[in-house]
């Protein structure tokens, strides 16, 4: 999931533009893009297109971010979404474990078998993430929300010192609890250089992707975040960890390095995180 393209449900043109496009995930916004007296619209405009075979068939990952648990939304978000196909529910405003706890046991009592992927975008929800991560089994991961969690605090969005000191406790937070972490969206569409430089810093703490909110973000995102060559090394050390333990050693050079048990755990760890069985 390298890349997630929002897209505003009040905007039912876009779903298929969408859905054929270059992201690995779509992210349908039944949040901040839809004013109120257009939800009911949006929620129906949305199950009907998450009904269709286009959606069904497409090897995307289907997101859908509600509204938050306090809302009169919420709840009628999740009954139009029931028995849809929706991989994962982006819950906002999750600042405390019990937020998290009372979405997932709404969500149990309906045919829906999506995961959660929890916003953390208040200094509140950053305070507690690694509780927030671990409140239910079905968190998979948690995303930053930097815009709504700087604004209030006066804080610099533009200053990669402060972006670096939310995402690390975040990274943080999530590989305590096992799930992914994901980077969030970069609001100035005509700076390229911002959105990669934000991208590869993300990147580099073991972020696994980022938000886009216009298509022309995608193909920075999914060159930032591919791991091919990452994957591959794993693979190769992997499988030279099972021929070295063969032998009897623990330890071993591995493309001109020394390596022993934290190197290996950590390429399976990458080949897991993927997916991969290899």
């Amino acid at each position: 999931m390298r890349s997630k393209l929002f897209v505003p449900c009040s905007r039912p043109e876009f779903f298929a533009k969408a859905i054929d496009g270059a992201a690995d995930a779509l992210s349908f916004d039944l949040e901040d893009s839809v004013p109120p007296a257009e939800k009911p619209a949006a929620r129906a405009r949305l199950a009907a297109f998450l009904c269709s075979d286009q959606a069904m068939a497409s090897a995307k990952r289907l997101i859908v971010r509600v509204n938050a648990l306090d809302t009169p939304f919420f709840a009628d978000d999740l009954a139009a979404l029931a028995g849809l196909r929706v991989d994962l529910i982006n819950l906002p405003k999750a600042d405390t474990p019990d937020i998290v706890r009372a979405a997932a046991a709404q969500i149990d009592a309906l045919p829906l078998a999506a995961g959660l992927l929890v916003t953390i975008e208040t200094a509140a929800a950053l305070a507690d993430a690694a509780a927030v991560a671990a409140a239910h089994p079905r968190v998979a991961g948690l995303q930053v929300g930097l815009n709504d969690l700087f604004a209030p605090l006066g804080i610099d969005r533009a200053d990669p010192r402060h972006v670096h000191a939310a995402l690390w406790p975040i990274r943080l937070a999530a590989g305590r609890a096992g799930c992914f972490a994901y980077d969030g969206a970069w609001p100035d569409l005509a700076d390229d250089t911002g959105f990669r430089i934000e991208a590869e810093l993300a990147r580099s703490l073991g972020y696994i992707g980022k938000s886009c909110i216009h298509p022309r973000q995608i193909a920075i995102a999914n060159a930032v975040f591919d791991r091919g060559a990452e994957l591959d090394r794993a693979r190769r050390l992997v499988a030279a960890a099972t021929a070295a333990e063969a032998q009897g050693k623990g330890a071993f050079v591995f493309d001109g390095a020394m390596v022993d048990a934290p190197a290996i755990n950590a390429a399976r760890a990458i080949l897991r995180r993927a997916g991969d069985t290899a």
